[in-house]
């Protein structure tokens, strides 16, 4: 069994080669710098329905959560819709719980065509929170996506932004490897916190 971490980035978009995507790959560069691997997962790969409890689990919803729960951290990727996160998103981490996201670092990146996207992120960052998991202080919001995110390129063209997705992508394999430690460290949660 390898020791290296292994971080998801989850896109929230039905569109490969989204703007979404390509922030979310930037996000992975830095995780890569880390020496961690990292694993992009496209929600356009898959197809399954909304959440119905008590029904069976779709074969693409259970590879999803399967992958989720396997990781050491996660990225948590979305095109701002109606001042949010995407449904698929949603649809895609309802099929989660505590046993994929508790006491797992998580990186949010939102990506919008016009301004600043700061509702998607507390949007998910509150979804997060209420699963347990450790949410990093630092986001990365892509406003006028068309301005900043080259899509023949599949880069982020703006220097700030391109930093910032590195430095992200850092902080979330180098947390996921401090958050492991502890947890082997400290044993039980500590209830009385």
């Amino acid at each position: 069994m390898s020791n290296k971490q292994k971080i998801v980035g989850l896109v929230g978009s039905e569109r490969r080669g989204s703007s979404t995507e390509i922030a979310v790959k930037s996000v992975g560069h830095g995780v890569e710098t880390t020496g961690a691997e990292f694993e992009l997962i496209t929600l356009a790969d898959y197809n399954f329905p909304p959440l119905k409890v008590g029904s069976d689990t779709p074969e693409d919803a259970s590879e999803i959560t399967e992958k989720i729960r396997d990781s050491d951290g996660i990225i948590l990727g979305t095109p701002v819709y109606h001042g949010s996160f995407s449904g698929s998103l949603k649809c895609a981490i309802d099929y989660c719980g505590f046993d994929e996201f508790e006491g797992k670092t998580v990186g949010l990146v939102a990506v919008a065509g016009g301004s600043f996207p700061t509702s998607a992120l507390m949007h998910m960052r509150t979804v997060c929170r209420s699963l347990n998991a450790w949410v990093l202080p630092k986001e990365l919001a892509v406003p006028n996506s068309s301005d900043n995110i080259d899509q023949e390129e599949e880069e982020i063209t703006n220097d700030s932004h391109k930093e910032r997705a590195v430095e992200i992508g850092r902080k979330l394999a180098e947390n996921a490897v401090e958050e492991k430690h502890m947890n082997t460290e400290l044993g039980e949660e500590n209830e009385g916190a």
